[in-house]
């Protein structure tokens, strides 16, 4: 195994190869996110890609891989990784570097995204002009400090705005008109998140038309990265891995992707209903043999 791990040498542009196969390339949401593969025992000085990222499940930095990931729902519902980076400080990018990076190569690759969706991370005034430069439609989270105006020169903060459930259309500072909506959480502050569509007529008009029911339904798919995430760790053990070269470690990563292709291809098929149906029906026999040998052992005795 470590031979193999060792010898290949596997890009982003051969999972893309993959998914296509079960994907349609036209029309869908793409969504951006990372998250931190925990090493939490590993050492940094041994391996390159190992460092300190923040984590939102500890609410601490801790150590570990950073994954970022371009994330793919088709139009008849099948989601995919189709592009990725893990965060390597000695090439000296951020996250919004790889994040622009992983979008030129996917639209060059023949992607043909709906609109682009990510938290407020990938927010920021460079990524989004960068998105309208692609013509790509977007919603984005953002932070409650950031400043719109619904009166030339007159800025303020989206959290002293009243927002109604149909949104609110307004000029974000440095970069041009958004429609600004706000989602209530029971355990959590409530969210905005700015909405813009590429339009080559009154942007304002195009705006105005962007229901809630449609910005619902796009906030709830991106939240498929959200559960991506869980389930290549939960599933694939895309955290187990027990090698120190660079090489090694892209190549386990590669190979943790491919697995949960796999897992939802078997579930667009209905040869499964879920991902977790597997793992779960991989001790179900076990443990139904097992309950009976003992209830027989105990009604023998």
């Amino acid at each position: 195994m470590n031979r193999f791990l060792l010898r290949e040498r596997y890009e982003p542009k051969d999972l893309f190869d993959v998914v296509t196969e079960i994907i349609n390339l036209s029309g869908g949401i793409l969504s951006v996110d990372d998250t931190v593969i925990e090493k939490l025992y590993s050492n940094p000085k041994y391996t390159e890609l190992i460092s300190y990222f923040w984590s939102g499940k500890y609410h601490k930095t801790i150590k570990g891989l950073n994954l970022i990931t371009l994330y793919y729902s088709d139009i008849h519902g099948n989601s995919v990784p189709i592009n990725y980076r893990i965060y390597d400080k000695q090439e000296g990018k951020t996250k919004n570097d790889y994040f622009q990076e992983m979008v030129v190569e996917v639209i060059s690759w023949g992607l043909k995204p709906q609109i682009v969706t990510g938290d407020s991370w990938y927010s920021g005034v460079e990524n989004l002009k960068f998105l309208r430069n692609q013509k790509l439609g977007f919603l984005f989270g953002i932070e409650k400090n950031r400043t719109v105006s619904n009166e030339p020169g007159n800025y303020c903060q989206v959290s002293t705005l009243v927002i109604t459930d149909e949104g609110l259309v307004t000029h974000l500072r440095e970069f041009g008109f958004i429609k600004l909506f706000r989602k209530d959480f029971r355990k959590e502050d409530s969210r905005h998140y700015i909405f813009y569509l590429p339009s080559e007529e009154n942007s304002t008009e195009c705006l105005e038309q962007i229901t809630r029911s449609t910005f619902i339904t796009i906030h709830d798919t991106h939240w498929g990265i959200e559960t991506f995430h869980r389930a290549i760790k939960q599933l694939c053990g895309i955290c187990r891995f027990m090698v120190r070269d660079s090489y090694a470690i892209k190549t386990h990563i590669f190979c943790l992707l491919q697995a949960f292709v796999r897992l939802e291809k078997m579930r667009s098929e209905t040869i499964i209903d879920n991902w977790y149906e597997v793992q779960r029906n991989l001790f179900t026999n076990v443990i139904r043999e097992y309950v009976l040998e003992n209830l027989s052992a105990t009604y023998a005795a």
